[in-house]
């Protein structure tokens, strides 16, 4: 499940239970055991609705950016067309994120267990890490760990 079917689910998530509140606050008291089913259950057919509406929107938008994407960038089969620069291209490109990712990890390694560095130096450590960690790896982290956020916000909303 991607990052936005999890914020789509977020969004549209309890809609049936909320109106069925509402419904009950405002309709008659007197209402028969079948009428607030009949209400319950046409509430939970508008929440479906209302959230394949959502899916596909979402579905869209997300073959929408990658098809932009793939125009203005192209794909790694049109790499493939250059004779030797294609295929170094790609090999370099698969092997960003374990080298910067090693490197900084050296840096670190160094930085805490034998380097004396000033604040300066310091710094641009600092600099490096949040660089790195941020850009090459944070739409990762940001992908593993929206699941508990929104989990985190569901339980908050209830509360």
């Amino acid at each position: 499940m991607s990052l936005l079917s999890k914020v789509v689910d977020v969004v549209t998530g309890g809609l049936a239970d909320r109106a069925y509140q509402v419904v009950k606050d405002y309709f008659p008291p007197d209402m028969s055991e079948a009428q607030r089913a009949n209400v319950q259950l046409a509430l939970d057919k508008l929440e479906l609705e209302r959230r394949q509406q959502a899916e596909q929107a979402r579905h869209a938008a997300e073959k929408q950016l990658t098809e932009r994407i793939k125009e203005l960038e192209g794909s790694a089969k049109d790499l493939l067309r250059l004779p030797i620069l294609g295929p170094l291209m790609l090999f370099l490109r698969g092997c960003q994120r374990p080298v910067w990712g090693f490197a900084t990890l050296y840096l670190d390694w160094m930085w805490f267990s034998a380097w004396t560095l000033d604040e300066q130096q310091q710094t641009a450590l600092i600099t490096i890490n949040v660089l790195v960690l941020g850009f090459l790896f944070g739409e990762r982290a940001l992908a593993n760990a929206a699941p508990r956020i929104l989990h985190f916000m569901k339980a908050r909303k209830r509360g």
